[in-house]
């Protein structure tokens, strides 16, 4: 089975109740690309990739689309059937831009999976749930209005809240996590996530304030170099999300000791290939984990959801979807949802999802 059309689309994401508010963003709505791969065989795959804008990560939504565009021609008669060496291949022909590279991989990951009957979950070695924990994530705000949501999303089942942090003055983002923990203290995990905002002497003064609140702390600062300059001065483990550009990055800061966990993103790290690679190291250092991606639709949602599924229970740390910030589905009937704070992997071959025809409209290249 070879790739025989290949076909990518822009497509519009607003942002429900926007804009979401991080440290170095303000989100009002998401440009993500839409792949469509087309065997030889008359099988189609779908793939996404949706940087959140272009200061969140050295990624974009133009730059994903040049980059597609750069290595589709070469891509027409490669073998869906040999994903490993699909990655070489794209790897061969452009240096970088795993996001965009991760577009082809999940949508090749698809048609392999509708090719033999199989979900991607077991093409990946296994699903050990159908019931994923998901986990919430706030935008920045105020304190009254993130304890608000804490108590809201503790009600609705889920079983980890993230406060996104930074962008202000630290003693604003200390109360705001002072309060959500007096508000509901152990019933829900707490992940605090500076999205690469704070400065090393505000990090280590947010976590020497709150001491006494069990929380993980994901990306406080910019750089690994920074990270590393502060890590035996802070009283809360670092999860690396930001940093963690590649596998030969995750390993660095593995052997540097300042990864204690990871947030981790499905196109950041180049797809469902390369996310299964790397959940693999860090079952081997046990060390935890999420699987997600930094926004998109169904087709990201999906690849989530089946790669999520895969982890080890003990170190995974549940699936984010951008599900409740968006309006709509791509496809009606199976889109992915969030409920009781759980996602159910989809049944069927390949990803499980199929888009309704006519929802991409704005196709941009054709191969």
């Amino acid at each position: 089975m070879k790739i025989s059309k290949i076909v990518i689309y822009q497509h519009d994401l607003p942002v429900k109740n926007g804009p979401y508010k991080m440290a170095n963003a303000n989100v009002n709505c998401l440009d993500t690309t839409i792949v469509k791969l087309t065997s030889d065989c008359g099988l189609v795959g779908w793939g996404e990739t949706c940087p959140v804008g272009p200061t969140y990560a050295p990624s974009h939504a133009s730059g994903a689309r040049a980059a597609l565009m750069e290595m589709a021609p070469n891509l027409i008669g490669q073998n869906l059937f040999q994903p490993r060496q699909l990655t070489r291949i794209m790897n061969g022909l452009l240096n970088g831009h795993n996001y965009a590279k991760a577009a082809i991989d999940i949508a090749a990951y698809d048609l392999l999976g509708k090719k033999i009957g199989m979900p991607v979950a077991d093409i990946l070695g296994g699903a050990v749930t159908n019931n994923l924990p998901s986990y919430y994530a706030t935008a920045v705000g105020p304190p009254e209005e993130i304890v608000r949501l804490a108590v809201e999303k503790c009600g609705e089942g889920f079983p980890r809240f993230q406060i996104k942090i930074g962008g202000r003055a630290v003693e604003m983002d200390i109360e705001v996590i002072q309060k959500v923990w007096e508000r509901i203290g152990t019933d829900m995990r707490l992940a605090v996530d500076g999205n690469r905002g704070f400065t090393t002497k505000d990090a280590v003064r947010l976590s020497n304030e709150c001491q006494h609140i069990p929380f993980v702390f994901e990306q406080p600062c910019n750089s690994l170099e920074e990270i590393a300059s502060i890590h035996q001065r802070l009283h809360h483990p670092i999860y690396i999300d930001e940093n963690g550009i590649d596998i030969a990055t995750v390993i660095r800061s593995i052997s540097l000791g300042i990864a204690d966990g990871f947030g981790m993103k499905v196109t950041r790290i180049g797809g469902l290939h390369q996310m299964s690679l790397f959940s693999g190291i860090c079952e081997a250092r046990s060390l935890p984990h999420t699987c997600d991606d930094a926004w998109g639709g169904d087709i990201i949602n999906a690849a989530c959801t089946h790669m999520g599924a895969t982890i080890n229970s003990k170190l995974f740390e549940g699936t984010w979807l951008a599900q409740s910030y968006i309006e709509g589905h791509y496809d009606s009937k199976n889109g992915i949802k969030i409920e009781n704070g759980h996602i159910k992997v989809p049944k069927g071959k390949g990803l499980g999802i199929v888009p309704d025809e006519g929802v991409f409209r704005n196709e941009v290249a054709i191969y």
